[in-house]
């Protein structure tokens, strides 16, 4: 893609949102559209596949924090009432006064005698198209790492406490399996471009100064492709769904993010491939939970009654693992806490989470005569003691 074509394109039209939607309308409109457009749903359909392509290029662009802030301010400075394409690229109203013709390729590069609002075009349209000038003014060009993908799984409860493998099926851009990544058709190989040898810019001397600038005739990338691969336009990328099994660590929580090293986006030219970024979206349990403190801990509310804390008890309470016993002390009160080691979350690098068990009186719902007449019984025998005697003996 050009850089003219980049301008001129409206991801945000691409994908049914505004200029100012949030990034979570981004990714719900994009997802949608993906879903409707996927060649699996739409076997032939040559429109449907090209309206894919584009879908998933707009969310690349527009799902990047950097990358928006970017295409938006290209857009505010060459769209309506900004600099506006002409026969060549002219200078607009809105944008830098005057009739002077302006280069676009001379923008990029901060060619002399610009105003003083084209100087820094370079840096910023060189983290859009790879184009422009990077660390140390010079451009990025050549291989270009693969883009992060994201996707979301859910998982149970006791799969996120101790980790599980979950197959998925990914849809993202992927290398193109007609040309093997090359870009070029069967047959044919890319060569190196004759312009600028493979490097993938020029020099232009101009009086005293020396400038570097993307080579033209292969855009930056060193090589040339005679003879493009009709299913990627020689790109050497296309869309595509893949079996894909990852595996979830133990103790992942819920909304923790998975990065997976080079499952992405492959690389252009060779370079390496993006990852993949795991959403994780962990089911509630009917009977355990995870500590606020430490997710690495396990909780577990049990019901008690009245005797078995005044009194003292051994309890038998569930784990992850089986079972185990708990002895309550007499006088215990109801909602303390008693900790269990090493039985909550087991982690590979031998770090352990505890069992939190939370002890709570129950009541029962109703009392027979004999159940009342005992607690009668028991109430006047205690009777001097007074719970609330701190509360109310303050004499506020």
């Amino acid at each position: 893609m050009t850089e003219r074509e980049w301008i001129e394109k409206d991801f945000y039209a691409e994908l049914g949102v505004s200029s100012d939607a949030s990034a979570e309308e981004i990714k719900k409109s994009y997802r949608k559209l993906a879903r409707d457009l996927h060649p699996d749903k739409n076997p032939g359909d040559a429109k449907a596949e090209a309206r894919f392509k584009a879908v998933g290029e707009a969310y690349s662009v527009l799902s990047d924090a950097d990358k928006r802030r970017q295409y938006d301010e290209t857009r505010r400075l060459f769209g309506s009432g900004g600099i506006r394409f002409g026969r060549g690229f002219g200078a607009g109203s809105g944008g830098f006064g005057g009739s002077t013709d302006i280069n676009l390729e001379d923008l990029l590069r901060g060619a002399p005698g610009g105003s003083g609002s084209v100087g820094g075009l370079g840096d910023l349209f060189g983290g859009l198209f790879g184009g422009g000038t990077g660390r140390g003014g010079r451009f990025a060009t050549g291989p270009r790492r693969g883009a992060d993908v994201e996707s979301e799984i859910r998982l149970d409860f006791v799969d996120a406490v101790r980790g599980a493998t979950v197959p998925m099926r990914l849809t993202s851009q992927g290398r193109c399996e007609r040309c093997g990544g090359t870009g070029a058709q069967v047959g044919s190989t890319p060569r190196t471009c004759p312009a600028c040898g493979g490097v993938g810019l020029v020099t232009r001397n101009q009086g005293a100064f020396a400038f570097s600038e993307l080579c033209r005739d292969c855009r930056g990338t060193g090589r040339i492709i005679d003879n493009p691969c009709p299913e990627c336009g020689g790109e050497g990328v296309s869309p595509r769904t893949r079996p894909l099994s990852v595996r979830i660590p133990a103790g992942v929580t819920d909304g923790q993010k998975i990065r997976i090293k080079g499952q992405g986006e492959p690389g252009r030219g060779g370079a390496l491939a993006g990852d993949l970024l795991v959403l994780v979206h962990v089911n509630a349990d009917r009977v355990f939970g995870r500590s606020e403190r430490n997710p690495d801990d396990l909780t577990l509310k049990v019901p008690v009654t009245y005797p078995e804390l005044a009194l003292g008890a051994t309890l038998t309470v569930p784990t992850l693992d089986g079972r185990v016993t708990l002895k309550v002390p007499a006088g215990t009160a109801s909602g303390r806490t008693f900790r269990v080691r090493g039985r909550g979350v087991r982690k590979p690098n031998g770090v352990e989470g505890d069992l939190l068990v939370t002890v709570e009186l129950a009541l029962p719902p109703s009392l027979d005569e004999e159940a009342s007449a005992a607690l009668r019984t028991y109430a006047e025998s205690t009777k001097s003691f007074d719970p609330r005697s701190d509360l109310l003996g303050g004499g506020r």
